[in-house]
């Protein structure tokens, strides 16, 4: 049996869950989201909290009953507190700015680098700064996939470090040339 599977999800006192077949609806304070689950497992409701089964013991389903647990509680802690992800650009003359919804930044080439956000997604400049950008949502997957691309517009180099990485994140740095 999966550890994480056989875990049950709490549900929150703001969120309510409907469960129809395999597709599964959460809705909170935050917004709303659904999934339809894939074959070989089946998800109900007991008292406050959602468990996910797994109809038998071949090895796909063993492989999605802990995957389509965690799906269902991103979705639940989604809807009820959101998720954040920072980002910061580290470089001489690399900023950015939010102007509508557009995450516009300045990353060392000859045009600014003008990013979208799909539905669900703010971007926001942290503080007063305008070199830590925050991607939020209540969509987990999506902004993890937002952020990447964010951080893609101009990854961090090895020399001098320079480029958009995630807050916290460690970049390996090389030695160059040796000069005489």
């Amino acid at each position: 049996m999966s550890r994480i599977g056989k875990r049950p999800v709490p549900i929150p006192d703001k969120v309510t869950v409907t469960l129809s077949g395999r597709q599964v609806s959460v809705k909170g304070p935050k917004g709303e989201l659904s999934r339809e689950l894939p074959s070989g497992v089946s998800v109900e409701q007991v008292d406050n909290t959602i468990v996910v089964n797994r109809d038998n013991d071949s090895r796909t389903c063993r492989e999605r009953h802990g995957l389509c647990r965690t799906l269902v509680a991103n979705m639940v802690d989604g809807v009820a507190t959101g998720y954040s992800k920072k980002l910061e650009i580290i470089g001489v003359g690399y900023r950015a700015q939010v102007k509508g919804k557009t995450l516009i930044m300045n990353l060392g080439y000859s045009n600014p680098v003008e990013i979208e956000p799909p539905e669900g997604i703010t971007f926001a400049m942290d503080g007063k700064s305008n070199t830590h950008v925050i991607v939020s949502g209540i969509s987990k997957e999506l902004v993890g996939n937002t952020a990447a691309v964010v951080r893609a517009a101009r990854p961090p180099e090895p020399y001098k470090g320079k480029g958009v990485r995630y807050d916290g994140e460690q970049v390996r740095r090389k030695a160059g040339k040796s000069g005489k």
